[in-house]
């Protein structure tokens, strides 16, 4: 322990040079203007500037392109909440609760709330990486692909009670979600399924974020065009204001909310580090597990701030779990860190158990400068909120055009495919209709998100045990997390039984 506090000093030493300190600055400010664009994220802008870099030495340009990553994190939460446009695929889970909070005239309390809860997320995983990082990653390295199944499993049973009582609604968009995620080619075969009248642009499948911008902005902006109309023309968005003493207030309640941020911090944490999973399934998972758990799930989906906090403290902890898979055994644990690794192949540092020890000055640097961003990294994105409330002041004459513009950004940057395009004008039209007809969303977009990462498992898996679901039972770690799955999956039925067997006895 004195140890590890030692070497962590020698790492702030590190980041409190001044050129490491404007880097960590101007990298969070940048990752907080990526991260709110829809379609760019962290992955693009972390390759994107990646050329900069080479101006600075290794140290400094790992730590330029980790402040970046950070900063995306925070800067996801903000398209999602003003405009219901998820800046990226790690901030879908907070639009469901953070945009109708907006509308409701709470904008700035969900900013706040994101902004809180990204920051304990953060700290809490980087003092998890700071102390803990042999044991977590030796744990990463045993999940095999039973593990990460019954992982996507539980993902998929605490998303069941999404739709309400109305449980087939629910599991009719998970399927749509779990089609939609199979078309392309086979990842065994390479045969092509699903394509639709022979269209080329199906062949690389359907891209998650262009399904997600779909529903969530195209459709979004429909059924506010619609509310838009039938209210005389007036805007349907609440005015929102920011004073110091409501910044307080909004404080102090979100100290309510500390279950579900921890709980987010450490599940985010542990998924993030396993390679291949990263923070857009750990902060559907954070958002599906608190519904659970929380006294009035039926708030959710309808602005609850714990549907805020659970997500955001999920997807900032799962991106510096991300990086202990890289460090520590040379296994991307997301695609953000994976440009990060070959960054640092290029600049000379070889990532695995030497590290440590042969580059300890850069390991640790990079440890202290992760605590440095996520401080610097909250007091941008507070300063700033004032600034993002202003959106929701801007007529909505003017606001519709430019959410419309912003989503067909989103739907051609990560592809360059027109086809893309018009594919997410589609899920803009389908997502109206399914809000029409009271289908949850939610389950649909979970399923494309997590289909491709559960199919191969459960495939590699069944091969592994010549087709036998006991390889789901009789593993260490794979046995719990399928059990914990079951439980969760048939929980909505039991409450169904219990609620009619209350009524009868009251009757």
């Amino acid at each position: 322990m004195v140890e590890i506090l030692g070497l962590l000093g020698s790492g702030f030493a590190v980041v409190f040079e001044p050129q490491n300190l404007m880097l960590i600055i101007v990298g969070c400010a940048l990752g907080l203007f990526i991260g709110a664009m829809p379609g760019l994220g962290s992955v693009n802008g972390v390759a994107i500037l990646l050329p900069l870099t080479f101006l600075v030495p290794p140290t400094g340009a790992i730590i330029f392109l980790a402040a970046i990553y950070y900063g995306a994190m925070y800067g996801g939460a903000i398209s999602s909440i003003m405009l219901g446009i998820p800046g990226a695929s790690t901030a879908v889970a907070t639009t469901f609760d953070g945009r109708p909070m907006a509308k409701q005239g709470l904008a700035d309390k969900a900013l706040t709330a994101a902004a809180v809860a990204s920051f304990v997320g953060g700290t809490i995983s980087i003092v998890l990486f700071t102390f803990f990082a042999p044991p977590l990653a030796h744990v990463a390295l045993v999940f095999g692909a039973p593990e990460e199944f019954a992982l996507m499993m539980l993902a998929f049973a605490t998303f069941v009670g999404l739709g309400g009582d109305d449980i087939f609604k629910t599991l009719f968009s998970i399927c749509i979600g779990l089609v939609l995620s199979a078309v392309g080619f086979d990842i065994i075969s390479g045969e092509p399924r699903l394509v639709l009248w022979d269209i080329t642009g199906f062949l690389h499948g359907i891209n998650f974020l262009v399904l997600a911008i779909g529903i969530y902005g195209i459709g979004e902006m429909i059924w506010t065009v619609e509310e838009h109309s039938l209210g005389g023309g007036k805007s349907m968005l609440s005015d929102a204001n920011v004073t110091v003493k409501r910044t307080l207030s909004n404080l102090r309640e979100l100290v309510s909310t500390w279950k579900t941020t921890v709980m987010g911090s450490f599940l985010g944490y542990f998924v993030g580090i396993l390679p291949a999973a990263g923070a857009t399934p750990a902060s559907l998972m954070a958002y599906g597990i608190a519904k659970q758990i929380s006294r009035q799930p039926e708030k959710f989906g309808q602005g609850a701030v714990e549907g805020v906090c659970a997500p955001e403290a999920a997807n900032n902890a799962a991106s510096t779990g991300s990086m202990l898979p890289m460090l520590t055994l040379g296994i991307p644990g997301s695609p953000t860190t994976a440009i990060l690794l070959g960054g640092m192949v290029i600049w000379g540092l070889e990532p695995g158990p030497r590290l440590f020890v042969d580059h300890s000055d850069f390991v640790w640097g990079l440890i202290a400068s992760l605590y440095a961003a996520n401080v610097f990294a909250v007091l941008i994105n507070v300063a700033f909120i004032p600034v993002f409330i202003k959106i929701l002041k801007t007529p909505f004459t003017i606001l519709a055009p430019i959410i419309f513009i912003l989503c067909l950004i989103g739907g051609y940057a990560p592809t360059q495919d027109m086809h893309d395009v018009w594919l997410m004008l589609v899920f803009g039209i389908v997502g109206y209709l399914m809000r029409k007809l009271d289908y949850p969303l939610a389950p649909a977009v979970l399923a494309i998100v997590l289909g491709p990462l559960a199919e191969p498992a459960l495939r590699q898996s069944l091969i592994i045990s010549d087709g036998s679901f006991a390889i789901f039972f009789n593993r260490t770690y794979a046995a719990p997390i399928t059990i914990v799955a079951i439980l969760f999956l048939f929980l909505p039925l039991f409450k169904m039984a219990y609620e009619k067997l209350r009524r009868r006895k009251v009757a």
